[in-house]
């Protein structure tokens, strides 16, 4: 659907080369790797872009970022992240994950094929590019702060004008992507609370110190305050995902905790989170004489699409799946650190349908998750349409 000649060289070149993407993909699905452990994801890129006569950077023992043309044109990045999640594999497909516990259940396995894709083809027409295009594979999205800051610390972005991703949608059918200009995603920290008091029998809880009662008040009342204290609009979120305490029915603990993630929509509110979070605890837990240790870590910012940017993955979408592939989409609370690189340059993130029409409709983060293979040649040619585009509208 494009009208560029160099942009259809290159979505053919993609076309042909979608069996390989594909076994790749399920090569990375059946072999997934846990964050800051993508090694043998990051070797076989690196053996890939050997074949191809690039020159591939390692940020460190995992990751990496190969540069693709030399013209004096700007430098466009394109982002995949490279790390599964430790959640069991409950699909019965043949490509399952072979790792105990471990599987790319977020989609991180099309993101990585794609991106490769993309390098694939552009790196048939690398003579002909105006200036270059940064390919950054990052390691370890799934944790906070995430592996976007080390990469952005190893010199992903030196030189960079704009920057360009794409994250798996199993809610939108293969052939749509979703986006919208502005926030796409909230801000996301991540907070754990340990308590400790003089523990005792239940049937003297006034010679103790009530520890599971006062952990209890800390898991309902947080929520509660928080949305009182900071403005409705910010829609702040806490959720629990942890919570331990005690070992018998009639002993009070001297040990307990609580752990989750705290989630907003709103930037503002996000600068100030970790002061009002950790002096309501300390508030709640106050009256029952325990002792809190809050460890809050600082996740990562809202993606934030900038304007023109988002009108260029716009047209580049428009481009291979057509206007009616081009789908508005709403701000999640859900946290991506594709955030961080949007805090240093201009960028913009689409959601990549993963749905096979009429099918199921997975959620992510879930091990039953599949995917429809055919959005792994369709990223790859959104992406690489975007950086061609970026690089002849910058000139």
């Amino acid at each position: 659907m494009s009208t560029s000649p160099l942009i259809d060289r290159v979505l053919a070149r993609i076309d042909a080369a979608t069996p390989e993407l594909t076994e790749l993909r399920r090569d990375l699905h059946a072999n997934p790797e846990l964050s800051w452990h993508e090694q043998r994801t990051t070797q076989l890129l690196v053996k890939r872009f050997d074949e191809l006569g690039l020159e591939p950077v390692l940020f460190g023992e995992t990751g990496l970022m190969v540069d693709i043309g030399s013209g004096p044109g700007p430098v466009v990045a394109l982002r995949a992240d490279l790390d599964a999640l430790p959640v069991p594999d409950l699909t019965d497909d043949p490509w399952r994950s072979t790792v105990e516990g471990v599987a790319h259940a977020c989609g991180h396995d099309v993101h990585t094929a794609g991106l490769l894709g993309a390098g694939i083809a552009l790196a048939e027409v690398a003579g002909e590019l105006p200036g270059r295009v940064r390919l950054i594979f990052q390691p370890a999205e799934e944790i906070m702060p995430g592996g976007a800051l080390a990469a952005i610390g190893a010199g992903a972005l030196d030189g960079v004008g704009r920057i360009f991703g794409l994250h798996c949608d199993p809610g939108v059918d293969v052939g749509s992507l979703g986006l919208r200009e502005g926030p796409l995603t909230g801000a996301a920290d991540s907070l754990d609370i340990r308590l400790t008091g003089k523990g005792g029998h239940t049937s003297r809880p006034h010679l103790t110190e009530d520890l599971t009662f006062a952990l209890g008040k800390v898991i309902t009342e947080l929520p509660a305050v928080l949305s009182r204290r900071l403005d409705p609009r910010a829609g702040v979120s806490v959720v629990w995902g942890l919570v331990r305490a005690g070992s018998a029915m009639n002993v009070i603990p001297a040990i307990g905790r609580v752990a989750g993630t705290v989630r907003m929509l709103d930037a503002v509110a996000w600068a100030d989170a970790e002061t009002l979070v950790t002096a309501t605890i300390e508030q709640l837990v106050g009256p029952y004489g325990v002792v809190p240790e809050v460890i809050y870590v600082r996740g990562v910012p809202p993606v934030v699409n900038e304007p023109f940017s988002t009108a260029l993955l716009g047209r580049a979408i428009e481009s291979v799946v057509g206007a009616e592939g081009h789908l508005s989409t709403t701000q999640s609370l859900g946290g991506e650190d594709f955030a961080w690189y949007l805090q240093q340059v201009p960028g913009a993130m689409a959601r990549l349908g993963t749905r096979t029409p009429g099918g199921t409709t997975y959620d992510l983060h879930q091990g039953d998750l599949r995917v429809d293979e055919r959005a792994v040649p369709i990223a790859a040619k959104v992406l690489a349409a975007a950086a061609i585009g970026a690089q002849v509208t910058d000139l």
